[in-house]
């Protein structure tokens, strides 16, 4: 709630935090209800529900491949996503729906890169070697879109400012195209909570509890495209926001992975929202991209796992 209201608060323009203050109990000028109803409210529903799905697929993802460093912008499940977009703007995709439809298919086919990495043999034991795969999956879907830049000079400019992650100026129109998806996601993730904590006992306990690991690896990965493609639909590529809220609620709640999505849905939209009112403030009157804040206070975070004496497999 605390991030929720700064963010509608402060921002990079000249309405300031005490001009839309009397705007939250109905009163202020009409410059002041026009930026915080029309502008900044729209910014913040957008921040919420990104900040939620990269919180809960970050979390999915490692409980998955028990891997503490397992992310959708590490691994490439957002560079897919990203990269599935800009093809779609370059080819003149305008619609909402279309454009969603375009990331969640991206980032399934990046989902399903990172899972037979994981299934290969001495990566789904060894970390530090997954984030090195998926680094260089992402450097390649990076390098291929700005190749795509270079292509189409129109097209450039609007794939540019999309890549650098931003949830400014979001219409309504992608936040009703993204919740279907996120709905169905939210079905699946109902389903796989229990089935993933004993699968984080082992194959065989799981088997033995009577559940289907094959199965549960599936309908992890679709519920995993949805959410990130839903996100990066809505705010581009934004990195280490499903590292950094799994690590603070796992560790606020202990390994069980059904605490540790119950904790994602606040500490995800909070952080994201932290992150965006940084990204306004800090350069007012101009504005910092998501991006940028979001893997400043995501790096660290990054070194501290790889630090830790916790490293091995979750």
């Amino acid at each position: 709630m605390v991030t929720a209201v700064a963010s509608l608060l402060w921002g990079a323009g000249p309405v300031s935090a005490a001009d839309a203050l009397p705007v939250l109990f109905g009163q202020g000028s009409e410059e002041a209800r026009f930026v915080v109803t029309e502008l900044r409210l729209p910014r913040l529903v957008t921040g919420i529900v990104t900040g939620l799905s990269l919180a809960i697929a970050g979390a999915l993802l490692q409980a998955l491949t028990r891997n503490p460093l397992a992310e959708p912008g590490l691994l490439g499940v957002s560079g897919g996503s990203a990269f599935a977009v800009a093809v779609a703007i370059l080819l003149g995709a305008s619609s909402a729906t279309m454009t969603t439809l375009v990331s969640q298919t991206g980032a399934l086919a990046g989902c399903s890169l990172v899972m037979l990495a994981t299934r290969s043999r001495g990566l789904a034991a060894d970390p530090v070697r997954l984030v090195l795969a998926g680094a260089t999956v992402t450097g390649l879907l990076l390098s291929l879109t700005s190749v795509l830049m270079l292509a189409d000079q129109r097209a450039a400019d609007e794939i540019r400012f999309w890549i650098t992650g931003s949830i400014a100026g979001t219409p309504l129109s992608h936040l009703r195209a993204v919740l279907p998806s996120l709905v169905v996601a939210g079905i699946l993730v109902v389903i796989v909570a229990s089935p993933l904590a004993a699968l984080s006992l082992g194959e065989r306990t799981a088997m033995g509890l009577g559940h289907r690991p094959g199965r549960i690896r599936v309908l992890v990965i679709v519920a995993v495209a949805l959410l990130v493609g839903a996100a990066t639909a809505l705010a581009g590529p934004l990195v280490f926001v499903g590292l950094v809220v799994p690590y603070i609620a796992r560790a606020a709640a202990g390994p069980d992975i059904r605490k540790t999505l119950w904790l994602c849905l606040p500490i995800g939209p909070a952080l994201l929202l932290l992150a965006d009112t940084l990204a306004r403030v800090i350069a007012a009157p101009s504005e910092l991209p998501l991006g940028v804040i979001t893997a400043l206070i995501g790096a660290p975070v990054l070194l501290i796992i790889v630090r830790s004496g916790r490293m091995p497999t979750l």
